[in-house]
């Protein structure tokens, strides 16, 4: 599925957003902790199983309402090799529910290595003599700090296998000035960096006109993303930081074009967490989920214009 795909789901739904499963065992319902603890007894597999049947049901509330999921991928590697089977497991269950599945891995290498990457995460691997789908997302965050030399080997396989990707270009996290926001003849450095993201981008397919290069722009400082909507008409944001770390959709407005179109805005822990948030039984943590996403994107159409596409 390629950015195209993704807009044509977020124009279908009515909803510019992607839920974020980054689940911790803190999160999950104590009922499913027990009935993985009673198979499993404590340790890895326990939890990955439980983090597993967390998202599925997730996923089984949500598919109908929002166009995409976003798995962080630290989530699933602290918890072993069975945390990387649920990974894969739950990306598998996402694409059975037609749902756009971004990899948050924020990969970052050269050569070879970043190929790698590229090849576990969008495209496929030569296992003897076979070429097999290792993860099978369909875009991929990835940190472009290393310049050309780590975003060429992702390219290809954008246009090959139709696939996107997210660069990192002015995140969302307190500290991110530290280095984004110093200047360099002028320019901030998340600014020069919008500007090789839509370089990127110009060697990609057009999906309704938007390249196959994204960017990571976060919802909590709002001047900075109208400034890069105006400078990247071409470039999809993955805008995260609503909710939980303060993002506002008021704000988070100038991310979008004319059509409602540009943005795909990520909530993690408010919907996850929904359920603990707002009172609910355990039980009914799926509902909760569901209520949350609902309230989140009537959010969100209440600042921008309906999604149609150009």
């Amino acid at each position: 599925m390629s950015f195209g795909s993704m807009i044509e789901k977020i124009v279908a739904k009515s909803n510019p957003t992607v839920v974020g499963l980054d689940p911790t065992l803190e999160m999950i319902p104590r009922f499913i902790l027990d009935s993985s603890l009673e198979k499993h007894g404590k340790g890895l597999e326990a939890a990955a199983e439980a983090v597993l049947s967390f998202n599925k049901a997730l996923i089984d509330a949500l598919y109908d309402i929002v166009p995409a999921v976003k798995p962080q991928c630290a989530y699933y590697e602290m918890l072993g090799w069975p945390g990387v089977k649920a990974l894969k497991e739950t990306i598998d269950y996402a694409k059975s529910k037609d749902l756009f599945v971004i990899i948050d891995g924020k990969r970052n290498d050269i050569g070879t290595t970043m190929q790698a990457y590229a090849n576990a995460h969008l495209g496929y691997s030569d296992i003897f003599g076979e070429s097999i789908s290792a993860f099978g997302g369909d875009a991929l965050t990835v940190n472009g700090y290393l310049g050309t030399d780590g975003i060429k080997p992702l390219l290809t396989i954008c246009d090959e296998e139709d696939k996107g990707i997210f660069v990192l270009c002015k995140t969302s996290n307190k500290s991110s000035g530290e280095l984004q926001d110093k200047l360099i003849d002028g320019q901030s450095v998340y600014s020069h960096m919008g500007d090789l993201c839509r370089q990127w981008g110009e060697d990609t397919s057009s999906n309704y006109g938007y390249s196959a290069v994204g960017a990571v722009v976060g919802a909590t400082y709002p001047e900075q993303l109208e400034e890069l909507r105006r400078q990247l008409p071409n470039t999809y944001f993955l805008v995260p930081g609503y909710g939980a770390q303060g993002g506002k959709a008021q704000g988070i407005a100038a991310a979008f074009d004319s059509n409602g179109l540009g943005a795909i805005v990520n909530s993690s822990r408010a919907i996850m967490c929904a359920y603990k948030n707002k009172g609910f039984d355990e039980k009914d943590f799926a509902l909760a989920a569901r209520e949350e996403a609902l309230r989140m994107r009537d959010e969100l159409l209440a600042y921008i214009a309906k999604p149609q596409l150009k």
